[in-house]
């Protein structure tokens, strides 16, 4: 290589040395807006994205919000049958019971009506036989009477109780007339007596009283 190459070849050398600084390459802006068509190209990706994930999610709370209403019916629905299942079995366990209070109540009077019986007046002999037996004065009495008070504390366990009417006007919906009579000074409408107690279970009646009412009028008449 002679002098004039190796002169040539020093001189672009050093022109491409002092132009390294003076100007960009254009490769470099070539590669900016790459990366800013890079950047647009990953935005539209991202809201396509979001667009799709907030699509499944209302998709999924529709399906939620169906769901839960299905629930919420079936609920109410198993609500109900409970209800009509318990009131079904009380009403059925009532019907079973009611008969038995009846003959409950048929024995307390049998009891009650024993205990009013007076007592037959004692003899010479039945004194003396007494003096030498005293405990067999009355203990049939006394039975009676521990019997009648168990019956009544089973009733009012059970919301058994006693209508109280004496004295009170006549109420058709808790007994039933079967006579009359006239009092001086009472009124008419009025219990003066009652010939068989009526009774409430709770709130339901669960047997009718029989009472005898005043009438008024001179000419009522009288019930012995």
């Amino acid at each position: 290589m002679d002098d004039v190459v190796k002169a040539t070849l020093l001189d672009q050398f050093r022109c491409y040395l002092d132009g390294i600084g003076e100007a960009p390459p254009p490769a470099e802006t070539g590669s900016a807006e790459a990366d800013l068509f890079t950047v647009f190209v990953e935005l539209a990706a991202l809201r396509n994205e979001v667009r799709t994930e907030s699509r499944l999610v209302k998709e999924a709370l529709d399906q939620f919000r169906g769901v839960f209403a299905t629930l919420q019916s079936s609920h109410a629905t198993l609500e109900q049958e409970l209800q009509r299942a318990r009131a079904e079995t009380q009403e059925g366990g009532r019907a079973l019971l009611r008969p038995l209070l009846l003959e409950l109540l048929d024995l307390h009077d049998r009891l009650a009506a024993g205990l009013r019986q007076p007592t037959t007046a004692p003899s010479r002999w039945l004194d003396r036989w007494r003096r030498r037996r005293p405990a067999a004065s009355d203990s049939w009495r006394e039975g009676f009477g521990i019997t009648q008070r168990r019956l009544e504390h089973m009733l009012a366990e059970r919301l058994v109780v006693r209508i109280e009417l004496m004295g009170q006007r006549f109420d058709p919906h808790l007994g039933r007339v079967i006579g009359t009579t006239h009092e001086t000074g009472v009124e008419a409408g009025i219990v003066v007596e009652e010939v068989r107690a009526g009774f409430l279970w709770g709130d339901e009646l669960l047997r009718p009283a029989e009472v005898i009412v005043t009438q008024a009028g001179a000419d009522a008449k009288e019930v012995e």
